[in-house]
């Protein structure tokens, strides 16, 4: 999937390009880190991790296109102080994971398989769990369906968990997945964050001002030869009902994606053992790196507690 050399087809694609990238962002993380990659059913998995060996693991889920694994630059510093964090790249999306040939996921049930055998190959019988965006999906449903393997989760903006995306966020996103380009990707994410330039006569929104480096590396992942994410209806109201494990809920106040209180809302009122908090001043695209202090904060205490 990632290789020596450059690809570059209709997509304009560089792999050259998106490795100088993602270990430009790698730099972000604390020295201390170690990279393995992790053999399972679909390839072999690639996961950064560090925090001490003996402490509880933590895994971590990134969002969808060209978020990563190493987006959790800005958290994991504070995380590994009580974690052992271990933060993967999944398999078939833009990352260093290498699926085994055309096999990787395909349904939910084959990445509850995969999860699994990330968590057996780093000789974990139980993790906390964290997800962003997509990777809070993902996390949610992996909770639902193995909730003996599941310690504590939470779950940073996630999407198609409570609510749906609004129809702007789709037709604006529609373009760079229909042709994605470096520019589409940039136009994209700053629209969303309200990081651009504003239209005449609009008053600019407030939010985390973007990583430049991680801004390259969502720029550089722009046509990497992905997989077709694996998608679903959102989980189902009796499932979560009966969700046992303690959840935490951090939903972004200026988010395009969805309604970020509905989105809280419903949590609330479905989630038995869930803490929901509306976090002013950030956009979807701008987690997990916004607000570094005091969202680790949050997520530390919450990991902390009984």
């Amino acid at each position: 999937m990632i290789g020596g050399g450059s690809v570059a087809g209709d997509t304009g694609y560089d792999s050259t390009a998106f490795r100088v990238a993602y270990d430009k962002v790698l730099t972000k993380w604390p020295a201390e880190r170690e990279a393995l990659m992790v053999a399972t059913p679909f390839g072999d998995t690639r996961v950064t991790s560090c925090g001490p060996r003996e402490a509880p693991p933590l895994l971590l889920l990134p969002g969808g296109g060209g978020a990563t694994s190493v987006s959790w630059y800005a958290q994991v510093a504070q995380l590994a102080r009580i974690r052992r964090v271990h933060a993967i790249d999944v398999i078939g999306a833009p990352g260093l994971s290498v699926p085994a040939g055309d096999r990787h996921p395909r349904t939910v049930a084959d990445l509850m398989l995969w999860l699994d055998a990330v968590l057996d190959g780093l000789g974990a019988a139980s993790a906390d769990l964290g997800g962003h965006s997509y990777g809070g999906w993902i996390a949610l449903h992996y909770a639902l369906r193995a909730p003996a393997r599941t310690r504590r989760l939470f779950l940073l903006d996630p999407t198609q968990c409570f609510a749906g995306f609004k129809a702007a966020y789709l037709l604006r996103a529609l373009p760079m997945l229909l042709r994605p380009a470096p520019r589409r990707v940039r136009a994209f994410l700053e629209w969303e964050t309200g990081m651009g330039a504003p239209p005449a006569r609009a008053k600019p929104r407030v939010g985390e001002p973007l990583d430049q480096d991680w801004l390259a590396l969502q720029e550089a992942a722009a046509g990497f030869p992905a997989a077709k994410p694996v998608t679903g209806p959102r989980p189902a109201p009796d499932a979560l009902r009966a969700l046992k494990t303690p959840t935490l809920l951090l939903v972004a106040a200026n988010s395009r994606t969805h309604e970020a209180r509905e989105v809280a809302a419903r949590a609330a009122a479905l989630l038995p053992h869930v803490e929901t908090a509306v976090l002013p001043g950030v956009s979807h695209h701008a987690l997990p790196q916004a607000a570094p202090a005091a969202l680790a904060g949050r997520l530390t205490d919450f990991l902390s507690g009984p």
